[in-house]
Formats: structure tokens, sequence, C-alpha cells
């Protein structure tokens, strides 16, 4: 089904657009399938959620992984069922957690430090078909990922709802495994393919 509707997109924009080069529309695809798992794997993971009672956990808890996966990046399950099962055990696993644990200031502290030095050190991570290249792209990527994970910890230690410091501590810890090179090798992944590139660009 997934094939036979990224081909008729495929089809329907060199159709409309034939003056796109076979790289453009390339680029254009990878958005247009990833957008088409994102849908198809949310609609599981969120219907799960009802059936488990942790709907609000997990909508807080993607939004705010989402927020800083648009700056931070990282690695791809190779196919789209292994990301359904992964990312159905990872978000379900962790907006449950959510609901029933609570940590205390210093675990928090030191889970944070751990996140910031993790966001430092590897972040953004690319991916093979979505190489960042741009040395300019990567450093300011880089920036604005900090700064997240710095807003969020300032917002955890003003707050008291638990929901929102847990969601957006989860958020972060899954983003830093996401973004770790350990990762990227147990998933057989190749890591900074910016590299394969030669010269960063500015």
């Amino acid at each position: 089904m997934k094939k036979r509707f990224l081909e008729k997109v495929k089809s329907s924009i060199k159709n409309q657009y034939p003056n796109y080069s076979n790289e453009k529309i390339e680029e254009i695809m990878y958005g247009i399938e990833g957008l088409y798992i994102t849908i198809e794997k949310s609609i599981i993971i969120i219907g799960l959620s009802f059936v488990l009672g942790i709907f609000k956990e997990l909508i807080i808890l993607l939004l705010m992984f989402n927020f800083i996966r648009l700056f931070a990046f990282g690695m791809h399950a190779p196919n789209g069922t292994i990301c359904l099962i992964i990312s159905s055990l990872i978000f379900i696993g962790f907006a449950y957690l959510i609901k029933i644990i609570t940590i205390n200031l210093p675990i928090m502290i030191i889970l944070y430090i751990f996140i910031l030095i993790s966001v430092i050190l590897f972040a953004p991570a690319d991916t093979v078909k979505r190489p960042l290249i741009k040395k300019k792209r990567r450093t300011i990527y880089k920036v604005i990922s900090i700064i997240i994970t710095l807003i969020y910890f300032s917002i955890s230690l003003l707050i008291k709802n638990n929901l929102i410091i847990n969601s957006m501590l989860f958020g972060l810890i899954i983003e830093s495994i996401l973004i770790n090179p350990i990762t990227y090798k147990i998933f057989k992944l190749p890591y900074d393919n910016y590299k394969n590139y030669g010269l960063n660009t500015n």
C-alpha cells in the first residue's frame, strides 16, 4: 500500500514539475515517505495509548521529543516494521513511566548533565538519506539543540507539574539515545554521513 501510494505521488510530481531534477524529486519523496510513516506509526501508537489509558502522557511526550528532534535529528530504523516496533516500545513504555514515577531533583540534574553532554558531542546526527553537509547548518542545529535542552532544564526547575517535567526529560533521553553513535552501530547504520561528501561547505 505504501509503495503504491509513493509511486503515484512520485509520478504525479514528475508530470506536474518536469523541470525538477531526479535529486530534487528524491529529496521531496524522502520527506513525503517520512510523513507517511510518521502518520501510520502515530495512529497505531496513539491507539495503543488509548487502550492503556496513557493518551495524555503520550501526546505530551511526543510534543517534547519532536521539538528537540527537529534540530538534533538522529537515526531512523532500517525499515518501517522495525521502526514501528521500536517506536511503540519506547514511547508507550516512557509514557507509562511518566504516569507512575517522580524523579527527585538530584537525579534529574545528573540526567540533564548527561543529556547536555550528549547533545554537545553528538547533535545533530544525520542519516544516509539526509546528510547535513553544510558545516554552518550543523553548527546552527547544535546550538539550537543545546538551547532547547537548557530551556527544558530551566522549566523543570521552575514548575511543579510532574507530567511536563517527566515528558521533557524523557523526550530528551530518547533523543540522546537516537543521536548516539553507539546506537547507530548497534543497528549497523553509518554515522556522520556528511563526511562522505568531502570538504564541508559553509
